[in-house]
């Protein structure tokens, strides 16, 4: 048996999120879930960015969603607007307590309060090219098949031996 595994013990929080940004998330898992949508928290993307959650609707839309959790975190993160190559709708979530008028208008808006969230403003559709959404869903698939392993994994210490 290794003494060390490469797998994390929580495959799913990897520690880089704030209390306050999982509370955010919650909330816009459960309006996804609610509304069938299927997502996976911390993707990364072709261009070498982590996008907060990536989200794969019915009818194939790859929507992202990027959580704030104060002004100054919108202020100082530029990284965002890489994200737009990768989905056709962008939405920011946030909470409460942060301003919606600080965000761009012309991007979705969800606030959460970490029991449920609500679509503030609706994301515009850019749709992506056929190449690029064939590779979000590859990404996305094996992603969701490497953490279910890893979930397993975690959750039957014996599977590792």
């Amino acid at each position: 048996m290794p003494l060390v595994s490469p797998f994390s013990k929580e495959p799913l929080i990897d520690g880089r999120q704030s209390e306050r940004a999982m509370m955010v998330r919650r909330g816009v898992q459960r309006l996804m879930i609610a509304h069938r949508v299927s997502l996976l928290p911390e993707m990364p993307l072709k261009s070498g960015r982590r996008a907060d959650l990536v989200c794969l609707s019915e009818q194939g839309d790859v929507i992202i969603v990027e959580i704030k959790t104060s002004i100054e975190d919108l202020r100082v993160d530029r990284k965002w607007s890489e994200y737009l190559l990768h989905c056709d709708r962008f939405f920011f979530a946030t909470h409460p307590g942060v301003p919606p008028d600080i965000f761009p208008t012309d991007h979705g808006l969800i606030v959460s309060d970490g029991y449920t969230a609500e679509v503030l403003r609706e994301a515009p559709e850019k749709r992506l090219s056929a190449a690029t959404r064939k590779a979000m869903m590859l990404r996305f698939a094996r992603l969701s098949a490497d953490r279910l392993l890893q979930a397993e994994w975690a959750a039957n210490p014996f599977m590792t031996e």
